[in-house]
């Protein structure tokens, strides 16, 4: 039984720690907040989208980028401040273009598979996540958008994922709640959504039943490695007096967006970059809202928003990429834009209580998360899953697990 140590209690975090302690580790995970998924897993778009498996690395993406920039409720927006961060990112982000079909097919393979290990893990714990399984709907407002998706299809394909092409009349009666004049649309009825929120805690709730510890609070000052043990030291509630000191034999990094710093430590390079999503969660605080907002998930294509229903009461709307290093504030005019899309898709949806949240989501450059073996024979990976966290955590948590332990295990699923 090793002893490992997994830094971060996001959605990877939680998933990680859940798979090896399911494995018969010893597993002792640390987060900063006082409890798990209260950063880039707090309030995400909630889709489990296999559909969504398109990479950004391509030369229609660069243009629109460039298009945008002058525009600060753009769907894609680049503060033009230099870094050698944001330019290394963007410089890997162009060189990983010859890959976009290969990694696009690949990283829908993944989100099937991953669909397996988070529900069966779901249901054997009895995680409550407000889940819906009506498939999603994207929405094309016009003729350039839908040939691309048509290509995009062929790519999601391959990689064994159904979708179907709908006309403006077949996606009325998928979602009769939505407004507006389409072009067309592709449904994935095989893809769900949930709150990843609630699923995160519920899962680490199981993990600490089946004994994992979780050391909440806690912020992880320096990792080491001598190549035989993992030095950690930690302070908890930030107080310098508090120091918490602990040697393991393995680490898992699940840091998100500090996985790159952490990584530097450890004598590797992980070149993930923060970049800011937004969300909304309107409140359908009247019968006239809940019977207006939508049961289907959506995408909507042209703005690059998602929208999912979470329960009866809350309809989460999110999306936007931001370039903007680790800055975190709620920009009045970036929610704008998502509030504006509720009122004109689904103007019977009151929007007085809505609740803005934004969030750094960890991207490596040729938008596949880095999920394995470091440099130190007992460091491990398992972050970088850009705007698919949720979608693959499962997977690739089982994935790393694997890779540190890969005897097979009945319980792994």
């Amino acid at each position: 039984m090793n002893q490992i140590a997994v830094i971060g209690g996001g959605i990877t975090g939680v998933t990680t720690a859940y798979a090896l302690i399911t494995r018969g580790h010893d597993v002792t995970l640390y987060d900063r907040n006082r409890y798990a998924a209260m950063e880039t897993s707090f309030a995400n778009g909630g889709q489990l989208s296999a559909s969504n498996a398109e990479v950004w690395n391509h030369w229609p993406m660069i243009f629109k980028g460039l298009k945008w920039m002058l525009r600060n409720d753009a769907p894609l927006l680049v503060n033009p401040k230099p870094s050698w961060h944001k330019l290394s990112w963007f410089f890997e982000f162009m060189a990983a273009i010859p890959q976009y079909e290969k990694n696009t097919t690949e990283t829908a393979r993944m989100a099937i598979e991953a669909r397996d290990y988070l529900f069966s893990w779901a249901e054997r714990e009895n995680v409550d996540f407000d889940v819906k399984r009506k498939g999603i709907l994207h929405i094309y407002r016009n003729r350039a958008g839908y040939r691309h998706a048509e290509k995009v299809s062929r790519l999601l394909a391959a990689g064994g994922l159904e979708r179907q092409p709908v006309t403006p009349e077949e996606m009325r009666a998928i979602e009769p709640t939505l407004a507006g004049n389409y072009y067309g649309g592709f449904f994935t009825e095989s893809d769900s959504t949930g709150d990843i929120h609630k699923f995160t805690n519920g899962l680490a709730a199981a993990a600490e039943r089946h004994g994992a510890r979780f050391r909440y609070n806690h912020s992880v000052e320096s990792v080491r490695s001598d190549g035989r043990r993992i030095h950690i030291a930690a302070y908890e509630n930030d107080l310098p007096e508090d120091r918490h000191a602990a040697t393991f034999d393995q680490v898992v990094v699940c840091a998100g967006t500090g996985s790159r710093h952490i990584a530097a430590q450890l004598g590797d390079r992980v070149n993930v970059y923060p970049v800011k999503g937004y969300s909304i969660t309107v409140d359908l605080e009247d019968e006239a809202s809940r019977s207006a907002a939508p049961e289907v998930s959506l995408l909507d294509d042209e703005t690059k928003l998602v929208s999912s229903r979470l329960g009866p009461d809350r309809f989460r709307v999110a999306g936007t990429a931001e370039f903007n290093g680790f800055n975190r504030d709620i920009r009045a005019d970036r929610i704008e834009p998502l509030v504006d899309w509720v009122n004109q898709c689904f103007p019977g949806v009151s929007t007085r209580h809505v609740v803005p949240w934004a969030g750094l989501r960890p991207m490596m450059p040729n938008m596949m998360p880095k999920v394995g073996r470091g440099r130190a024979p007992n460091v491990f990976y398992n972050t970088g899953h850009g705007h698919l966290g949720w979608t693959l955590s499962a997977l690739t948590a089982d994935t790393i697990a694997n890779v540190i332990d890969p005897q097979p295990v009945d319980t792994a699923r």
